[in-house]
């Protein structure tokens, strides 16, 4: 059994999203880094150096574990030998917090590599809850679920995506990780507004907040169309967003993302910085 009550063990300032190439810095590094996120599936493996790696880590800072291969939200059952293995990595390396995303990426016996949003439906919230809690008992501990970045809406879509998150909150005790920069990206492209979005939020929910980059196209009418990316700075109307949050939600661990033309650290430390200067003034 896990406990339901208990968010978890981050503590409420900025983390990194970790990456090998920046292991010697951070080591090196005392401030901002105050915790670690590591992709769950990265560290499936049996031994090597990302292993050892991520032990030394472990005996110096808090760590968070993200999944993204879980696909939570698939119409198939959960993939058992997938599961075992986070069983596994969660219990030898015991980190402060796990999360995974409201997503699908399966299908039959085909993974996808994508984190694909769903419609928000009474049989969907039905199977993403029977998910989280099959994930939870297997671990032992609550998770963290977040909010999708969304590129267009469903037409059985039936429930409000906030309205859809708290209830699977409320079914299986789990708590909700917000991604600020995904409440930016899917609002756009929804042409609804991402401060009412972040108003509305349950934020005594919320047990991490990620920011991240995101990438501006143009749909065929014209309009704005922002990819979540992971490749580039915050921009200013996120790093509005998340002021507005923590003035909503108090100080909470904030991740910066950074997955993809990952810069060299100090850029990643600057973010990281930035967020924490925020937090600062914003609590003050």
């Amino acid at each position: 059994m896990f406990d339901r009550t208990a968010m978890n063990g981050l503590p409420p300032y900025p983390g990194v999203g970790y990456k090998p190439q920046h292991f010697s810095n951070i080591l090196a590094e005392t401030f901002p880094v105050g915790w670690l996120e590591i992709h769950a599936e990265n560290y499936m493996g049996a031994g090597g150096r990302p292993i050892a790696q991520l032990r030394a880590l472990a005996e110096r800072f808090p760590l968070s574990v993200h999944g993204v291969g879980l696909s939570i939200g698939g119409e198939g059952p959960l993939d058992r030998d997938h599961l075992g293995r986070l069983r596994h990595l969660c219990g030898w390396l015991k980190p402060a917090s796990f999360s995974e995303h409201l997503a699908w990426s399966t299908h039959d016996a085909a993974f996808l590599n994508d984190l694909l949003p769903l419609p928000y439906t009474e049989a969907t919230l039905a199977r993403v809850a029977e998910h989280i809690d099959e994930v939870q008992e297997a671990l032992g501990r609550r998770m963290l679920l977040e909010n999708p970045s969304v590129y267009l809406d469903f037409a059985e879509t039936s429930i409000a995506e906030i309205d859809f998150l708290t209830e699977v909150a409320a079914r299986t005790g789990c708590g909700l990780l917000l991604d600020v920069n995904n409440v930016f990206v899917s609002c756009t492209n929804r042409r609804t507004d991402p401060c009412d979005y972040i108003e509305r939020f349950p934020h005594d929910l919320v047990g991490e907040i990620h920011l991240g980059g995101h990438d501006e196209d143009r749909d065929d009418t014209g309009a704005a169309l922002l990819i979540d990316a992971h490749g580039s700075e915050v921009t200013d109307p996120v790093w509005q967003l998340y002021a507005q949050t923590i003035r909503k939600a108090g100080p909470r661990p904030t991740l910066i993302e950074w997955d993809n033309d990952v810069p060299d650290w100090p850029v990643l430390a600057a973010e990281a910085t930035r967020a924490a200067r925020i937090l600062d003034r914003v609590t003050a």
